[in-house]
């Protein structure tokens, strides 16, 4: 709840231009200072949550901006909210809560344009360490994006600028007069927390607080006073005079990423994170803001401090998986290496699970020296549920909360349906089916009570939409697969988690050297085996490729990923002509 996160807060009165500001501290005042600044229509508690998680290490200030919460309206109202007369505001709080040392800034939508203001103006120069931006542009930036697309149109430009109008709707009707305020004041401030919980999936947990009807109506004066006149008459020097840390929510409906795209000419000091989630992060995605912040601020604090530049092919994910905690299993070898390995290389902490023990540790140590923060080699039967709850509990204790889950463990069997015994059975849908599930119910349900999203990939195969007489069994467990993604998309949706099935072909991995072949004798199996590896080598699709479709398929919330060029035939096939691919499946492999 709102009050409990901040029932430890001292607060404190600031009076500065004919208002008076509430400023509630947390956490130790020797601590480098961190300054939350809400946004439109919030009030400082937006930041109960992040506050609370960075209290821990820093000195945590966050104020009600003025004519909200608990600090004082100006009179008259019109005029009183200024960026200049907030600069101001600004600077009065910093002066009284770090005289003797700058601030790391934090601002979230209009929090996030007053920062930007704040951080390119020069009586601040030198009182700000760092910035992080959520959800909110410079006016500045926005009049020059405006003006580049308006006086060199090219279509894409100008469907950039038609589609950010449209998103901007709601400025257009803050600049009525009297309506905003009346229906602040009656139906829609009664429904907006409603419509917080329904569509932004906000906690019902004390958020808004009792004073939205009236931050909101003062609130409008936010947009009245400045957005007109400083989108006609853009700032030409509005250059970032500390470094800048760009966290853009993708689901955000009223801010499209676009903006953003001259970001670099502003502030040259940027690094850039992507959260696929709607536009009130402080409230439902309150620990990754805070990890980032807190890696943030940590860099900027030590002496030569920056973040670590991401190497090789993770680089462009690195604005999306930066300090994530990954947990891959299978992960000593082939298809579940591989993604660990990508991960790491985008700056995510990774748990490589396997019942190879070294494997897993090599898999960790591989992953540190790659560029994973962290890294960690747990040596589980995926098959063993008992293994997998006390794995879970580990992790969440020792590790932290699980951001992407990565089900790969997987073994091969092959041969006639009527030689497969129920012992053959038993141990392929044990690891390819009770592994997954034991994987998506056990960290899946963390994820859900977490309540701050994350995605769960489960590797099927081809093999799962493409039927074949010699694969029964291991066709049904990866079709079982499938179809267990397909229906934990549509229930865990809701929840913000995302489920991907990745369907790979013919992979030059180390599964064929393992595999089984039942109905024949063991010198015939030895030699299939080898057959088999020998025309996996032969083909050489590399389990980089599967594990880069991976982080696109998390990036981009895909929902079935057919890897392979046959795997992608096949999957064709099984929608478009069916009998064909029955067809196919009468065909007998020559091992």
């Amino acid at each position: 709840m709102v009050a409990d996160e901040l029932r430890d807060a001292r607060e404190r009165r600031i009076r500065t231009g004919g208002v008076e500001l509430c400023v509630a501290e947390l956490g130790d005042p020797e601590r480098p200072t961190v300054v939350l600044v809400h946004g439109y229509p919030d009030s400082k508690e937006v930041w109960s949550a992040v506050a609370g998680r960075l209290a821990e290490r820093f000195h945590v200030v966050l104020y009600d901006v003025r004519g909200h919460g608990r600090s004082t309206a100006p009179r008259p109202l019109r005029g009183g909210f200024t960026l200049e007369k907030l600069t101001d505001d600004f600077l009065a709080v910093v002066d009284a809560v770090s005289p003797g040392a700058p601030v790391h800034l934090v601002g979230h939508d209009w929090g996030s344009v007053q920062g930007w203001e704040f951080v390119t103006v020069g009586g601040t120069e030198g009182r700000i360490a760092s910035f992080t931006s959520i959800s909110g542009p410079s006016l500045d930036h926005f009049g020059h994006w405006i003006k580049r697309r308006v006086t060199r149109p090219t279509p894409r430009r100008v469907g950039q600028l038609l589609g950010q109008g449209a998103r901007s709707w709601y400025v257009y009707l803050l600049h009525t007069p009297v309506l905003p305020e009346l229906a602040w004041r009656g139906p829609l401030g009664k429904r907006w927390p409603g419509l917080m919980r329904r569509v932004e999936k906000v906690p019902a947990d004390g958020y808004p607080t009792p004073s939205l009807p009236t931050d909101a109506a003062h609130g409008a004066w936010l947009y009245r006073d400045n957005v007109r006149a400083r989108l006609r008459r853009p700032r030409p020097d509005a250059y970032a005079h500390a470094p800048v840390q760009l966290i853009t929510p993708t689901g955000d409906v009223f801010l499209s990423e676009r903006l953003y795209d001259d970001l670099a000419t502003w502030a040259p000091r940027v690094v850039r994170r992507t959260l696929p989630a709607r536009h009130w992060v402080p409230r439902t995605r309150p620990d990754r803001l805070a990890a980032w912040i807190t890696e943030f601020v940590t860099a900027h604090e030590d002496q030569g401090g920056g973040l670590p530049e991401p190497v090789a092919s993770g680089r462009r994910y690195a604005d999306r998986f930066g300090g994530q905690l990954v947990l891959v299993t299978g992960a000593a070898s082939g298809i579940g290496r591989a993604p660990a390995f990508a991960f790491a290389e985008a700056g995510a902490r990774v748990v490589a699970v396997d019942r190879d023990a070294e494997g897993a540790a090599r898999t960790a140590g591989m992953a540190r020296l790659i560029g994973a923060p962290d890294a960690w080699g747990e040596a589980v039967d995926v098959s063993d549920e008992q293994a997998m709850e006390k794995l879970a509990d580990k992790v969440t204790g020792e590790y932290g909360p699980v951001d992407v889950l990565v089900n790969n463990a997987g073994i091969g069997l092959s041969g006639p349906f009527l030689d497969t015994t129920g012992e053959d059975w038993r141990k392929v849908l044990d690891v390819n089916l009770w592994g997954v599930i034991h994987g998506c119910r056990i960290f899946g349900r963390r994820m859900a009570e977490r309540g701050q999203g994350g995605h769960i990939v489960n590797t099927a195969s081809a093999a799962a939409f493409q039927p074949s007489r010699a694969l029964p069994a291991y066709s049904t467990s990866k079709a079982a697969v499938l179809m267990l993604s397909e229906c934990l998309r549509a229930e865990l949706a809701g929840r913000g988690i995302g489920v991907t099935a990745v369907c790979p072909g013919i992979v030059n991995t180390g599964i064929t050297a393992t595999a089984r072949f039942v109905g024949v004798s063991a010198e015939e199996e030895e030699r299939r085996r080898k057959r088999t590896a020998r025309l996996y080598g032969l083909r050489n699709y590399p389990p980089e490729k599967v594990a880069d479709a991976i982080l696109r398929a998390v990036v981009r919330n895909e929902a079935v990923v057919p890897v392979t060029p046959e795997a992608r035939g096949a999957r064709l096939l099984a929608r478009l002509a069916p009998k064909a691919l029955r067809a196919l499946a009468r065909l007998e492999p020559r091992l």
